[in-house]
């Protein structure tokens, strides 16, 4: 019977993406884009280049419409997204590439580890950037309508990244979401943060590593990174724990989480830094348990996963020493 339903589940996919990606209105549906494009000083040989001859793409439909089969545990998340493997590489990255990314640091406030941390997950350190062009992807999702003025914003923001020259319209791949990059910046996020690290007169965060690294740190700057603290720490909860001090709306200093109990995983006394941390407890009471600062808050910015932020603090937390 699973079988049957994910059969039907598929086929259901499949009629509903053909029935996303029919065309019949697309072409002047480009119309009317293409004219709030030039109304934005968008030059007409780059949508040319960029629009002509595209189609919605019914695979780009199926995937924003799937839902996730089951849930991860955390445990399962980062056994899969910070494997041993993954902090190998992330170790070898951050020795190899020292000399800038220590100069990225100290110019944006960023340490090395966390850098190399988000670049490692987004991307896998450059190697996995999307197969998808960026245009025709949001092009798909602005013209389905399911998100439509999400992506139709960032799709005109795509284009204004074409017309400021910082990639050709043939090269700017990414997600199926449009999601661009190394550092996968979504067009808008690229227009705010994305940096001119070698000041060649593009931010090229596909292949340029210096605008890459500097990108990623310019972001969590914006956002309050503080380079003099850490992003948290598992932690044991003492028995009895008052669950409805769990979650990040709840900040006390370390020192107030002591006096009540909250260890260290091994069992040892908190920090004595007395930085604001919070409690969180991803798969609910009688799992394990972090208590988390503000760069853990900070790196929610950048993707709004618990489960994601922990795997940047596992990646980074991999590579101290090294």
């Amino acid at each position: 019977m699973l079988g049957l339903s994910r059969t039907i589940i598929a086929v259901l996919f499949w009629i509903a993406a053909a029935q996303a990606a029919d065309s019949s209105n697309f072409d002047p549906w480009l119309v009317g884009l293409r004219a709030e494009a030039i109304a934005m000083g968008v030059d007409v040989e780059i949508l040319d280049a960029a629009l002509t001859g595209i189609r919605p793409i019914a695979r780009i439909i199926e995937l924003d419409r799937r839902q996730p089969e089951g849930r991860l545990t955390a445990a399962q998340y980062l056994e899969r997204v910070v494997p041993t493997s993954r902090q190998t590489v992330a170790k070898q990255r951050l020795s190899k590439h020292r000399k800038l990314l220590k100069f990225i640091a100290a110019k944006y406030g960023v340490q090395p580890r966390f850098i190399v941390a988000l670049w490692g997950i987004e991307t896998d350190f450059g190697r996995n950037t999307g197969g998808f062009g960026v245009i025709e992807a949001l092009a798909t999702l602005a013209y389905d309508g399911r998100r439509a003025n999400f992506f139709r914003s960032e799709l005109l923001a795509a284009l204004q990244i074409l017309d400021e020259r910082h990639i050709a319209p043939d090269a700017m791949r990414g997600s199926w979401a449009g999601a661009m990059g190394q550092s996968q910046f979504m067009p808008s996020s690229f227009l705010a943060y994305a940096v001119d690290e070698n000041d060649d007169g593009r931010r090229d965060i596909w292949k340029t590593l210096p605008d890459v690294f500097a990108s990623i740190a310019n972001y969590l700057t914006q956002f309050g990174w503080e380079d003099n603290q850490t992003w948290g720490r598992a932690v044991r909860l003492p028995t009895g724990f008052d669950k409805n001090l769990i979650g990040l709306e709840t900040k006390r200093p370390i020192g107030g989480w002591q006096v009540l109990g909250v260890r260290r995983q091994d069992g040892r006394d908190l920090p004595t830094r007395q930085l604001p941390a919070s409690i969180v407890q991803p798969d609910g009471e009688g799992t394990q348990a972090y208590m988390v600062y503000g760069n853990f808050a900070t790196t929610l910015k950048w993707n709004r996963s618990t489960y994601f932020a922990l795997a940047v603090g596992k990646l980074a937390d991999s590579m101290i020493g090294h």
